[in-house]
């Protein structure tokens, strides 16, 4: 802990420093290759919706042992049942003891016929929810408008507290690059999309949209007067403000995603199905990807756009010509001294006085 404290101590007063502002464009490329790949996912490989969005019937059956055989058996029950709409059925471990068996819709003659093969078969209290395909298109319409109210939302505040319409477009464009990758996820995994994932995206765009704010408060702090000073461009203070909030992010999210992935590990190892597993899944990987582009997607992206003003460029021009004068004064101070001839040895030795014999001395004449 020791280590890491001070390295975020130095992180937070610019000894140490990671240039993520001028390396964006590794980091877009990055982003741009996992977004593809998320979206010919589901273009072409689509979504395993719930029984909530395509309608149907979702059986509950309580076994006395949940296993491969009892799967099986039943899967087989139900295809066996003599009823069309059913021939294929969906069927998920819930738990130790039950399964969840949907189908398409059936009328309820139909479920009862199923109902029924699910009892011969040997499950035991077995129940029946029937959906129809309307209450799947609600909560869809009803998602994608709390989508927009969301984002409209935040547009609005974020250019009201930063007074900065730059940042609202850079929080927008990471808000839904988050998006992107989820259900890029989502449609790799095959898990179901329910009610239960509309309540993880809503909630991880939240979450993307705090981090997001918080370092973007930092560029704020760091960026003030910018226009004044002729030591420091505005990508490096920003640069420098991601570099203090990332001890900061990291820890943050660290903290976020244990719960979440206990919880996502309940819901697929322990529980099997279920609308947990749906929530932690969006969750997860969300904040995931919500942290990573606080840091690599919206600080760059904002720092990109104020570079394209005229007031900023005309700023960074001066600091970098005065890093320039900087750098050439030693050197014309060194050609300027003057040269001096190194002196022989011989020549250097101060001459000494002759001195007369020891027999002439104190003899007088010339």
């Amino acid at each position: 802990m020791g280590t890491i404290s001070s390295f975020g101590q130095h992180l937070y007063e610019g000894r140490v420093s990671i240039n993520f502002v001028g390396r964006r464009k590794v980091f877009y490329a990055i982003s741009a290759v996992i977004v593809l790949v998320a979206s010919l996912a589901f273009i072409f490989r689509g979504f395993n919706y719930g029984v909530e969005f395509k309608g149907g019937v979702e059986f509950t059956a309580q076994v006395q042992k949940n296993d491969t055989a009892t799967v099986d058996k039943l899967t087989k029950a139900v295809e066996d049942a003599g009823v069309p709409d059913a021939a294929d059925p969906t069927v998920q471990t819930s738990g130790s003891d039950s399964l969840r068996i949907q189908t398409r819709a059936l009328s309820q003659d139909e479920a009862t016929a199923v109902t029924k093969a699910l009892s011969d078969a040997g499950a035991q209290e077995v129940s029946q929810n029937l959906i129809g395909p309307t209450y799947g298109k609600q909560v869809a319409t009803k998602a994608l408008t709390g989508l927009i109210v969301f984002l409209v939302i935040v547009v609005l505040f974020i250019w009201a507290y930063f007074r900065e319409w730059r940042m609202s477009v850079a929080a927008v464009v990471a808000l839904a690059h988050d998006l992107l990758i989820t259900a890029g996820v989502y449609s790799l995994s095959g898990f179901e999309v329910t009610p239960a994932t509309v309540t993880g995206l809503l909630t991880i765009l939240g979450y993307s949209l705090y981090d997001t704010v918080v370092v973007f408060d930092k560029v704020r702090e760091n960026t003030r007067g910018i226009l004044k000073s002729t030591t420091k461009t505005y990508a490096e203070q920003a640069n420098l403000a991601l570099n203090q909030t990332l001890v900061r992010s990291i820890n943050t999210s660290i903290t976020a995603l244990l719960p979440v992935a206990a919880l996502l590990f309940a819901g697929v190892a322990i529980l099997g199905s279920g609308p947990l597993k749906d929530l932690a899944l969006a969750l997860f990987v969300g904040m995931l990807a919500g942290t990573y582009s606080s840091i690599f997607i919206a600080t760059p992206l904002v720092s990109q756009l104020k570079e394209r003003e005229p007031a900023i460029r005309a700023q960074t021009a001066r600091v970098l010509a005065r890093r320039a004068k900087e750098a050439e004064a030693p050197v014309a101070a060194t050609v300027a001294a003057p040269h001096r001839p190194v002196a022989s040895s011989g020549a250097a030795k101060r001459a000494q006085p002759s001195r007369k014999p020891r027999s002439q001395r104190g003899k007088g004449g010339s």
